[in-house]
């Protein structure tokens, strides 16, 4: 009786890998077909591209005008300055904070909050958005906490003095805009 079972058993298992075998050869893609379907899709998707490509653009504009973009350019190129030296002197914070240089604590908070600030304004201004002038009055903020603790350090790290010198150039620019 057990003989039995067994024996039905491993039939079934038999059966079933059988017709596993048989579905995976009749379903499945080696590689030939593999490439040869990709060459035909590359090839009917380049032939669309060319039947397409002289289509009218008239009227589309791609480009953001040149004077809305040009907006705030001057705070933009100065947040993207002080978010350039504040990672150079967060990561140099960081290092020495490794080290056990508890002093540059103040100057790597106040280096990560402007970050977050002069990242986001330099985003906003490469859009133009509305926004920009208020998010300009909070980066002045930002980057004159950043500035007062990099200002500290800036006698003998590099690296903070370029933070300090940034951020006193990205304060000027946003005071132009804040709102």
């Amino acid at each position: 009786m057990m003989r039995r079972k067994l024996l039905s058993s491993i039939l079934a298992i038999r059966y079933v890998s059988l017709h596993i075998n048989d579905y995976i050869r009749k379903y499945s893609m080696n590689r030939r077909q593999f490439l040869g379907g990709t060459a035909v899709s590359l090839a009917a998707a380049a032939s669309f591209a060319r039947a397409h490509g002289h289509h009218d653009h008239k009227g589309h504009s791609h480009a953001a005008p040149a004077a809305a973009s040009k907006t705030y350019e001057a705070a933009r190129k100065a947040a993207a300055h002080c978010v350039e030296a504040g990672q150079i002197c967060l990561a140099h914070c960081i290092r020495l904070l490794s080290q056990g240089d508890t002093s540059m604590k103040d100057c790597a908070t106040g280096v990560n909050q402007m970050l977050a600030l002069c990242g986001a304004l330099q985003n906003l201004a490469t859009q133009n958005s509305p926004l920009t002038p208020s998010l300009a009055k909070v980066c002045v903020e930002a980057c004159k906490q950043c500035s007062a603790a990099c200002k500290q350090h800036a006698g003998h790290h590099a690296e903070c003095k370029q933070c300090y010198e940034s951020c006193l150039a990205c304060i000027k620019e946003c005071e132009k805009i804040a709102a």
